[in-house]
């Protein structure tokens, strides 16, 4: 084996402020892919590898973020009477609290992120097909 290190190339995002991610559609379909993946995964012995759960685990954190920030948009447009405002205030409350967790190595720390997009989805997809107000 030889000990010349390998040169890949790739960009960094740095991207603070949200400006970019503002202007880019989300990939929905394999993140909710990879979410009902890892959720019918057996909790304990499962068998994916420590580093892999922790990956995942934060793919879905970082994803769920970036959700919650669309569900946090749509519902500052809702009216102040709307019955829908309490429950996406509720979620997103959820949602904030289980991610300022730091994801653990393990298989229930990326089922729970996966668990956050999912229901972050479905608030996203409530909301979407209301009439702006």
């Amino acid at each position: 084996m030889s000990d010349t290190p390998v040169q890949t190339s790739h960009a960094v995002l740095c991207d603070p402020d949200g400006w970019l991610t503002r202007t880019l559609p989300l990939d929905r379909e394999p993140v909710m892919l990879l979410a009902t993946a890892v959720i019918a995964l057996p909790t304990a012995g499962g068998p994916l590898p420590p580093t892999d759960c922790e990956q995942i685990a934060r793919l879905m954190a970082g994803h769920a973020r970036l959700v919650a920030d669309e569900v946090e948009t749509l519902c500052a447009q809702l009216p102040r009477r709307s019955p829908l405002r309490p429950l996406t205030e509720t979620v997103l409350g959820e949602a904030r609290r289980r991610l300022s967790v730091n994801p653990r190595p393990t298989v229930a720390s990326a089922q729970n992120r996966a668990r956050v997009v999912r229901i972050l989805y479905e608030r996203l997809d409530r909301l979407q097909g209301l009439p702006p107000s």
